[in-house]
């Protein structure tokens, strides 16, 4: 008897072993012939259905809205001008405004037009018997040309930082005369690895937009640039480009075919030279385009990089603007001589400028409304053939109540006309638990009314649980992927960036990591610190709308990202 009870024993602990060596090696052997990459999105998925069953999620009754079909209203999202700082203030009444693009009329290194503009209102200068001086404005050349082509404010003068922006003025009807062709010298170029630099070489002979355009079609270089609607840099590399697949003809079929070949391969478009940087210090980017005198005074980038000059030069041309009296006009040829005397060029050099002089532009001067047609072939076709599913998570939370978000609700309403129609978009909603407003769908014209009737119903309350509202929106968007791979996912959250409930960023950061997806962020009455943690996982903005100029930065965002 006993031994028969021993032998049930052994018998037992023999199955219990085979179970266990059998369960262990179905696991061992499920992932075999499994890339790394399918392994960890398996294990992704996995835990993203876990953390998503853990949530309250409702879905509410589809709304429609009613739509504004107006062509987009530049000239009512731009904030007053005021939102911009005059760097250098007129000393007398017979004076001229310049708008001066960022690189030259801020502080420091940045800050030569700043300085030698302070010079020349403390010399006197006279003009036709009264004495002069200029007052300047620091303000982005593209975000300046909007100002200028819509009316909103024209000054006296403009100096961008490249001739393509007073083209681009001189074709929508503003008279424009060229003062000077060249206050200070400059050159846009592509700052690359060396390592990767020196592959190219080997590969190609030689580094150029050409050479370089070829790599990224081949997927042998990742590469950034910046938005060619607001960067000089941007649309400068857009045009050579372009030129590269077609010098004949920047908008042939070939040239056309050509950028989208090219661009299929461009991981990153950003909004900001900042935000681009920061890309390329995560190891994503092998090069993105910079100024000269930008790279030149980094002292991380010279010893780790090496810049090729692309496109037409940046010059920082001087331009009058409308129908200007004699008397400023005169004020401007003199300042124009002034700031060109040799002690001043010779200062520029310790700014940076006035450097590469031996480049010669190898982009052709190119009209104005072509330069238009350029920025519309690229929003149209920056995402080939993988356009963007897009999920907004908005923050409805009782700290949202009132102002924030009313603020909110008019960023999505009107920054949804720079939505790209080929596009997909969905709307979550957070407080305490989560609502799926609208799900992911082509942003049609039904779609666009239902996004509109979902964020005019949108109700504060509750408490505020922002990583919920991200993990179902990760959901939303794996499922929707599953349907539609080819589409390249993002999220927009909108928010006070204060979360008191639910998951935490260390809950759900190694899932953003993995999915790679980028979440932009846009901070409400917010704590901006914790919103920038969100969008820095995958190096997305972070915009701050408690400012005049939201609505004119999210058209911004939302062009460049859909």
């Amino acid at each position: 008897m006993a031994n028969s009870r021993k032998f049930l024993l052994l018998a037992g602990l023999v199955l219990v072993l085979v179970f266990a060596l059998v369960y262990y090696g179905v696991n061992l052997t499920s992932d075999l012939g499994k890339s790394k990459s399918q392994v960890t999105t398996e294990d992704a998925g996995k835990k993203l259905s876990k953390l998503y069953s853990k949530i309250s999620v409702t879905s509410a009754e589809p709304v429609k809205g009613q739509i504004d079909l107006d062509p987009v209203d530049v000239a009512a999202s731009l904030p007053d001008i005021s939102k911009y700082p005059i760097t250098v203030n007129n000393t007398t009444d017979q004076f001229v405004e310049i708008f001066s693009s960022t690189e030259k009329s801020g502080t420091g290194v940045d800050g030569w037009l700043t300085e030698v503009a302070t010079e020349f209102n403390k010399a006197n200068i006279d003009v036709n018997g009264m004495t002069a001086s200029v007052l300047v404005r620091n303000i982005a050349s593209g975000t300046a040309t909007d100002y200028i082509k819509s009316g909103k404010y024209v000054p006296d003068a403009f100096t961008p930082s490249n001739e393509l922006w007073g083209e681009m003025i001189k074709s929508s009807g503003v008279p424009t005369v060229m003062i000077s062709k060249r206050l200070v010298g400059n050159v846009p170029g592509i700052v690359i690895s060396k390592a990767k630099y020196d592959a190219l070489v080997e590969k190609y002979g030689s580094v150029n937009v050409k050479t370089v355009t070829e790599a990224i079609a081949n997927n042998e270089f990742s590469m950034g640039y910046t938005d060619p609607f607001a960067s000089s840099t941007g649309i400068n590399f857009l045009l050579t480009a372009l030129d590269s697949f077609d010098s004949s003809d920047i908008l042939s079929e070939k040239a056309v075919l050509g950028f989208q070949q090219f661009q299929a391969n461009v991981p990153f478009i950003a909004s900001t030279t900042i935000q681009m940087r920061d890309a390329a210090k995560s190891g994503r980017l092998d090069g993105f385009v910079l100024e000269y005198q930008t790279y030149v005074n980094a002292e991380d980038l010279k010893s780790g990089y090496v810049f090729t000059p692309f496109g037409v030069r940046h010059d920082s041309p001087l331009y009058a603007l409308g129908q200007l009296p004699q008397e400023k006009l005169d004020i401007l040829k003199k300042f124009a001589e002034f700031v060109l005397q040799d002690k001043y060029q010779s200062f520029a050099k310790d700014k940076g400028f006035n450097q590469l002089e031996d480049y010669k532009p190898e982009l052709a001067a190119v009209d104005g409304s072509l330069l238009s047609s350029a920025q519309k072939l690229w929003k149209e076709k920056k995402n080939g053939s993988h356009p963007i599913a897009a999920v907004f998570v908005t923050d409805v939370s009782g700290s949202m109540d009132g102002e924030p978000l009313n603020r909110l609700k008019e960023s999505l309403l009107k920054g949804q006309k720079y939505l790209g129609k080929d596009n997909s978009i969905g709307l979550v909603s957070y407080s305490s638990d989560v609502t799926i407003n609208l799900p992911i769908a082509k942003f049609d014209t039904l779609q666009q009314s239902m996004f509109v009737g979902a964020v005019n119903s949108l109700q504060s309350g509750g408490g505020t649980a922002t990583f919920d509202g991200i993990v179902v929106a990760l959901k939303l968007l794996q499922d929707e992927l599953k349907i539609n791979p080819n589409q390249k996912p993002v999220i927009f959250v909108l928010s006070d960036g204060e979360t008191n409930e639910g998951y935490s960023l260390n809950d759900i950061k190694e899932l953003v990591q993995t999915y790679k997806i980028p979440i932009y962020t846009i901070g409400y009455n917010a704590n901006i610190k914790a919103l920038q943690s969100i969008s820095s996982i995958n190096e997305a903005a972070s915009i701050n709308a408690d400012t005049d100029d939201v609505v004119y930065k999210i058209g911004n965002l939302f062009n460049v990202q859909m």
